[in-house]
């Protein structure tokens, strides 16, 4: 039996006939199609195993800090605190839904490639065609293609009659491939292999029959699944940094728990219960519970203002990593160009002309000069329109104020071409036709004019020429030659159109009718355009410090011409797909740095180039619509789909979704993207000493051997409380001044720079220090224990609510002309103080919590004493930025 590894491409119809022992007129036998049916499987795509909702629940347990909690938690129920082990045990399963109910859902790149495949399919068997289920398909059928078919599996084309394929999806094309059968050089990449028909494609034109190659996993789009399947997930940025400070977080809590727990029993004689309680408070002080609780509730936030902005983020720590992107890896077709063609020049002997306006809309003019047109006025003009128009099997149809076609892009964009003149053009009755087939490269229409008989033909330029040489006695060939390869070079598509008067009872046209007395009329330039508003995103992207990088399926020169036109790359420099497979990773990875444009490229080079720009600590981010994207999507720090023309396979296999298929939209994304890691990282500067407070207040008590001045519940009531509510201001501060003027942040930064490591000491002494003298000295050493902690508990809530507007400008002075602009954090802290009157004076809270309600006294004194380290804070913020403005200079 065959090798499915073989280039069946580089085979002769014949050799792959024998390969599989098939008769071509006959088909396989029905015993031969079961043999390969057990041999080879069905023609469908492995499962993918699904995790019970259960398993993906648990595993946001799966943090140290978290495993930390529950160890407190069991101590707790074995001592017999089973409300603060309940409590403890109630926040770590808030934080594990608050994780789960935000996360996006399972992935279903598998199934979108599923909906992709045929259902039927229309095989020759024992001499006789029949249909069978696509999953029945196996290789050595012999399939037959017509108009609107799906095709069900990689075929070896056999038979063409001018069958053309739409492969977008597969391979990036902007236009139909045309199929044949002659063999191909061995090194022919996906989209140069024109005598391969792929499965999950479908034919739009013309009929033909292919030999089954591959089916299942084996095909171009298995192969795909299975590299969608293989690539591994990667953790953003913020999950890696926190990750990191989780596990420095958990080393403190051991070391210190241990150390002080010696000196405890050792030096102080405390109980060892007493202790271990103590001990326990102190680990529960060092874990910001609710950190991960208020990061998901920002990112949240964030997918929502991105929603908004149509960018529809499908994880919720993608929206953090947008923040920190250099390259974009952007695909060409529908991403950076409309995906619908577009004439934009037309050549006549008289004028050239230039043409406004793109798409299929008809909106647009056509000018000589600044100038429209007056079709009466422009004789060759109107005669290459009427050409263009009526040798013409495509239609033009509107519908909800959208203009498609129905039919061939190219010849589509010459009706929108004929519908911009400011005359009608009349679309000619044909009387008689020659179909475009590549055999020849053009189509031919006889059609009557007042009278008159005349043949219309439209196609491949040096087709045309070769008609008007033997045609015209003044025609210049190198003259249009030098003008159309000055189209060409700026990666348009050229056509010609010709004219020949036949006698007036002729009916058919014939293809010797047009070995003489062709006239050429002209030509038309036509490309896929560039996305006015993608250029100027470009430009913004190159602002902000981030690289575009251009990965497309299209050929060279049109990629690097459209490139040149949308500010990537210099017009000369690009690599293709074949060039990219011949060097070893070590060559890639410096190349990835040198070109901006990668042409021809296949998926397994589009997933090469991403893997080479992370090699490099680069965040990447990569664009596109197409199952051929499929990997190189899910590979990319951020995976960027198209909402409208991306097929479903990309959507799922992406991190974020532009609902209007605009590249300007993901500019708006990595400017939300930088906003809200801001305000995270404003929201740890603010949180961190929280707990730096109560560590050093727990520290410092068993070191001098004071009372204890919280206990663990009470310790996680202020984390939580903290973080869900006063913290939650931050994540509606406004994008700081001049954010998107500097470059992406490297990718090696940490969480805590040294700066935020003095910052959360300093803050954590003052509340901490402030507290413990205050309660102190006020109170005495012999007091109410569950009057001291309460007071304690008071001061240090009120203290750092005071802290929140510090936090709002990270160096910045803190009455700036944005104070009251974020009027949530005015509102948070209204709701922190009615929490607070709730856990002191409402009963069954002071039962739950060990709390006794307080006098007025002690909710001016910490007032006071927030209004001091408001203060103090202010002059080192002031004394830092003097500082740090003088390195700078």
């Amino acid at each position: 039996m065959a090798d499915n590894t073989k280039n069946w491409h580089s085979m002769s119809v014949e050799d792959t006939s024998e390969a599989f022992e098939v008769d071509r007129s006959e088909g396989l036998s029905d015993e031969q199609a079961e043999t390969n049916l057990e041999q080879y499987g069905a023609n469908k795509l492995p499962e993918k195993e699904e995790e019970s909702k259960f398993i993906k629940f648990l595993k946001h347990f799966n943090d140290i800090l978290i495993f930390i909690l529950l160890v407190a938690a069991v101590i707790k129920a074995l001592l017999g605190y089973y409300i603060d082990m309940s409590v403890i045990i109630l926040v770590a399963v808030i934080n594990a839904s608050i994780g789960y109910f935000q996360e996006s859902k399972a992935e279903q790149a598998l199934e979108g490639i599923k909906n992709m495949l045929s259902l039927e399919a229309n095989v020759l068997r024992g001499g006789k065609k029949k249909k069978v289920d696509a999953d029945q398909v196996v290789p050595g059928d012999v399939v037959y293609l017509t108009a609107g078919d799906k095709i069900p599996a990689d075929l070896r084309i056999i038979q063409a009659d001018n069958l053309k394929t739409e492969e977008a999806a597969l391979t990036g094309e902007s236009t139909s491939t045309e199929k044949s059968v002659d063999p191909l050089e061995e090194d022919a990449v996906l989209g140069d292999r024109f005598n391969m028909a792929f499965s999950g494609t479908s034919v739009t034109s013309g009929s033909g029959a292919g030999i089954v190659v591959a089916t299942g996993a084996e095909t171009e789009i298995g192969k795909i699944n299975e590299s969608i399947s293989e690539v591994e997930d990667l953790k953003t940025p913020l999950m890696k940094q926190t990750d990191r400070f989780g596990k420095q977080v958990a080393v403190f809590i051991v070391i210190a728990s241990a150390l002080l727990y010696a000196f405890g029993f050792f030096v102080r004689d405390y109980e060892a219960v007493e202790l271990l309680l103590s001990i326990i408070g102190l680990a529960v002080a060092a874990i910001p519970e609710g950190l991960p609780a208020i990061i998901s509730i920002i990112l949240a936030l964030g997918v929502q203002n991105m929603a908004k902005r149509k960018a529809i983020v499908r994880n919720l720590p993608s929206v953090e990593t947008l923040g920190a992107v250099s390259v974009i890896c952007s695909d060409k077709t529908g991403t950076l160009t409309k995906n619908e063609m577009t004439v934009t020049s037309v050549m006549t002997k008289e004028d050239e002309y230039d043409v406004s306006g793109t798409g299929y809309s008809p909106e647009g003019e056509i000018k000589k000069g600044d100038q429209a047109v007056s079709l009466t006025e422009e004789g060759q003009l109107n005669d290459l329109l009427k050409i263009m128009k009526t040798c013409n099997d495509a239609d033009l149809q509107e519908e909800d104020g959208t203009w498609s076609i129905n039919g061939e892009p190219t010849e589509g964009c010459l009706l929108t071409l004929a519908e911009k003149a400011d005359a009608d053009v009349p679309r000619h009755e044909v009387l008689s036709k020659i179909p475009f087939d590549s055999e020849y490269k053009y189509m031919a229409v006889l059609i009557e004019e007042d009278g008159e008989r005349y043949i219309y033909v439209k196609g491949a330029p040096d087709r045309l020429f070769d008609m008007a040489e033997e045609g015209e006695n003044d025609f210049d060939r190198q003259l249009w030659e030098d003008k159309m390869k000055e189209r060409t070079t700026k990666g348009e598509r050229v056509l010609a159109a010709g004219i020949k008067k036949v006698d007036a009872s002729k009916d058919k046209v014939e293809h010797e009718d047009l070995d003489g007395g062709v006239t050429f009329v002209g030509m038309t330039g036509i490309i896929d355009p560039p996305r006015e508003e993608a250029i100027k995103a470009i430009e913004e992207c190159k602002k902000a410090g981030i690289q575009v990088k251009m990965i497309t399926g299209d050929h060279k020169d049109t990629a690097m011409a459209i490139g040149e036109q949308m500010g990537i790359g210099d017009g000369t420099n690009g690599l293709e797909g074949r060039e990219l497979d011949r060097m070893d990773d070590e060559e890639l990875s410096e190349a990835i740095l040198e070109y901006d444009v990668f042409a021809r490229t296949s998926p397994e080079n589009k997933l090469r180039l991403v893997k080479a720009l992370q090699e490099h600590d680069q965040i990447s981010a990569m664009t596109g619509d197409g199952v051929n994207d499929a990997p190189a999507l899910k590979r990319a720090d951020i995976g960027v789909a198209m909402g409208i023309k991306g097929t479903e396979v990309a959507k799922e296999s992406s991190q974020m979704v532009l609902v209007d298929d605009n590249f300007e939209t993901i500019v708006g994304a990595v400017e939300e993207g930088r906003r809200v890691y801001a305000n995270l990282k404003k929201t740890i500067l603010f949180i961190l000493p929280t707990n730096g407070a109560q560590s050093f207040l727990i520290m410092a008590s068993i070191l001098l051997g004071f009372q204890m001045p919280l206990e663990p519940i009470q310790i996680l009531w202020i984390n939580m409380v903290i973080a869900i509510t006063v913290s939650l201001a931050l994540a509606f501060e406004p994008l700081e001044e001049g954010a998107m003027n500097r470059s992406p942040r490297p990718v090696k930064t940490p969480l805590l720079t040294p700066y935020y490591i003095f910052r959360i000491a300093f803050v954590s002494l003052l509340i901490g220090g402030g507290t413990l003298l205050y309660s102190q000295t006020t109170l005495g050493t012999d007091v109410d224990q569950a009057y001291l902690n309460s007071v304690v508990l008071q001061t240090v809530v009120i203290m750092q609510m005071f802290h929140l507007f510090n936090t709002r400008n990270e160096i910045g002075f803190a009455f700036d002309r944005n104070f009251f602009k974020n009027k949530v954090a005015f509102i948070v802290s209204g709701v922190l103080i009615a929490l607070q009157a709730f856990i002191l004076y409402v009963p069954f809270m002071n039962t739950a919590f060990g709390t006794v309600p307080l006098g007025f006294e002690y909710w001016l004194i910490p007032i006071g004493l927030g209004l001091a380290v408001f203060t103090l804070i202010e002059i080192e913020k002031s004394i830092s930025r003097r500082i740090i403005m003088r390195r700078n200079q």
